[in-house]
């Protein structure tokens, strides 16, 4: 299997993914490829060091990350081998067209990313909302190999087929009263892992977030274990307003139609930890236009 996350920040994927791909992990060992691909240079967000001083210390949070998890990092790169600028992303044919070359490149059998606002009042972070709707405006195109050789020269009479992958929408606290899930995956046995990796920002973790958190002050963390117990509580916080029992740490996903449209029973025996009490499998199957429902276990019921 291989999976693939596109997000706009360094360590977005830790907060959205990072559970549900170590579990994956486990699951399948090296037979797994899982890849995660940042959008953005990462250097806006602090309040003392310079933009070039904190690019180059959330790229090296981000590599640690990577080999701690053991997973593939890239930094997306327009056509012209720039980087995107953070808090400046918008939608454009570059863009489109580097997310279409690392999604062909990788050719995921799931890619995870943001979600795309559907209310008119929800809340909005303007990188992850941008890399949203690339995803979904390149989604058609990654089974079109001629659509972006203009960017990307090649010999257009020689072409590579590269199916469409399932193209999964994961959780995006900026979206506040829009929040909504299908899928909710027990991430608490990989609980420790998330944790390990997301310390790594220790740029975002220690001096960021203490900075701009509001209106609930964020205090930093001392240490692993002092920032474990402060990452579950606050994990943990964001599930309640998700309707979800406050005990045991859940990763929530949508299933879109943007790419290949999967059914129930695929998502369940692929992606493991799936709690279908915490999930909303029956919703999730008449979206899909599944003909007959089916048990926790993507089995169909039959009368």
């Amino acid at each position: 299997m291989r999976v693939m996350c596109v997000h706009a920040h360094f360590d977005d994927y830790e907060f959205t993914c990072a559970g549900t791909f170590e579990l994956l992990k486990r699951r399948h060992g090296d037979a797994l490829r899982a890849r995660v691909v940042v959008c953005t240079d990462g250097a806006a967000g602090h309040h003392f060091r310079t933009r070039a001083e904190t690019a180059a210390m959330r790229l090296r949070e981000q590599e640690e990350s990577a080999r701690r998890g053991g997973y593939e990092f890239r930094q997306l790169r327009y056509p012209d081998g720039s980087i995107p600028r953070e808090a400046c992303l918008a939608v454009s044919t570059p863009l489109l067209a580097a997310l279409w070359r690392e999604i062909r490149d990788f050719a995921p059998d799931y890619l995870f990313c943001p979600p795309v606002a559907a209310g008119p009042l929800a809340g909005i972070h303007v990188d992850h909302e941008t890399v949203g709707q690339a995803v979904r405006r390149v989604a058609y195109m990654v089974n079109v190999p001629h659509a972006f050789t203009p960017e990307y020269p090649a010999d257009e009479t020689r072409s590579q087929r590269c199916p469409v992958p399932v193209i999964i929408n994961a959780y995006d606290h900026y979206l506040k009263g829009d929040l909504r899930h299908d899928l909710a995956v027990d991430i608490d046995a990989a609980f420790d892992r998330v944790a390990e990796l997301s310390y790594c920002h220790r740029s975002q973790i220690e001096e960021w977030l203490p900075w701009v958190s509001s209106p609930i002050p964020f205090v930093a963390p001392t240490d692993l274990a002092d920032w474990s117990r402060l990452l579950r509580a606050r994990l943990l916080g964001h599930l309640g307003r998700s309707g979800l029992p406050a005990e045991r740490v859940f990763e929530l996903f949508c299933v879109t139609s943007w790419g290949a449209v999967p059914t129930t029973a695929r998502l369940l025996a692929d992606l493991p930890g799936v709690d279908a009490a915490a999930s909303n499998l029956e919703a999730l199957r008449r979206r899909l236009g599944e003909r007959h429902p089916t048990d926790a276990t993507g089995q169909v019921r039959r009368p």
